[in-house]
């Protein structure tokens, strides 16, 4: 990590890419956590959650927004420390609270997201207190449409989720539910422009430096994928591929073949860009390419490369 001027009392935990990065927050009164990784990495999370607090408890837990690998730690962290308080974007709390796992995606995509629950809703427009320092809400639309960024302006650090990494963006779900989203990652790509950010937290990979050429990187990606979305659910396609790897490491060839081509939105994805091609067909393709790139092995089972 650069030697980054973060606020006081800001620890950064970078994680794989099956996480998210946690940021922790140690202020005076109350400490915080924002994300909480993938559900089968929740012993890591709270160690090093109680690793760095020792006997403190952790009193706040934020999501910029619900996917999987940013919630998925949730419940253990609510398990233990049970004054816990949660705060979520505010376009999902009804989802949250009648716990419905498909509409939340954890279904459709063939994740696991242990269910939790939430004490109040992250409202843009609005700051939070976090290590004793006012940070700024903003709506981060376009990977998920509830997505909010944190933005401190003394230091003009900014814990960017999913909306900007330091080698684009992430995958933009709406665009493969038939949704119009494009428009909103330039939207947000904008918005993080005019805050102009010294400094950016990922939500994967490491924090960096902000530079133009970031960005400009970003929105020459974002352009390519808006003249041609087949190229876009291409890529989306690989990366839940790749993650459902990362999760189990590895698994028989035809039992990946066969969990792909029953997950939901393998389907939505082949039925909308690439109906020509049989599903199991399509699948190893995909699942080609990752072994052409060394991400996976390819023997017997699929295993991942790590």
């Amino acid at each position: 990590m650069p030697d980054m001027k973060l606020p006081k009392g800001v620890q950064v935990f970078e994680r794989g890419w099956l996480s998210s990065n946690n940021i922790l927050f140690l202020g005076d009164e109350s400490c915080a956590l924002v994300d909480s990784g993938y559900s089968t990495h929740s012993a890591q999370t709270i160690e090093l959650v109680q690793s760095t607090l020792g006997i403190r408890p952790l009193d706040f837990l934020l999501n910029t927004h619900l996917h999987s690998d940013h919630c998925g730690g949730n419940a253990a962290l609510q398990h233990v420390y049970p004054e816990l308080e949660t705060l979520i974007p505010s376009g999902q709390a009804a989802l949250v609270s009648m716990w419905d796992a498909e509409a939340l995606t954890y279904l459709p995509t063939g994740q696991l997201c242990p269910r939790f629950k939430y004490d109040g809703c992250l409202l843009p427009g609005a700051e939070i207190l976090l290590a004793d320092v006012m940070w700024q809400i903003h709506a981060a639309p376009g990977h998920d449409p509830h997505s909010v960024v944190l933005f401190e302006p003394f230091s003009r650090t900014l814990i960017s989720a999913d909306a900007l990494w330091e080698k684009g963006f992430g995958v933009v779900f709406p665009e493969l539910e038939g949704e119009s989203a494009f428009i909103e990652v330039g939207a947000t790509l904008d918005l993080i422009e005019q805050l102009v950010p010294h400094w950016v937290i990922p939500g994967h990979g490491p924090a960096f430096r902000y530079r133009a050429d970031v960005l400009a990187r970003s929105r020459e990606r974002l352009d390519a994928f808006v003249k041609n979305p087949a190229r876009h659910a291409h890529h989306a396609a690989k990366v839940l591929l790749k993650f459902k790897l990362l999760e189990q490491q590895q698994l028989l060839y035809a039992d990946f073949l066969n969990w792909a081509a029953g997950t939901r939105y393998f389907q939505l994805i082949r039925e909308r860009f690439f109906p020509a091609t049989p599903m199991l067909d399509w699948i190893a393709q995909l699942t080609d390419e990752l072994v052409r790139t060394t991400v996976a092995r390819k023997e017997d089972a699929m295993v991942f490369n790590a």
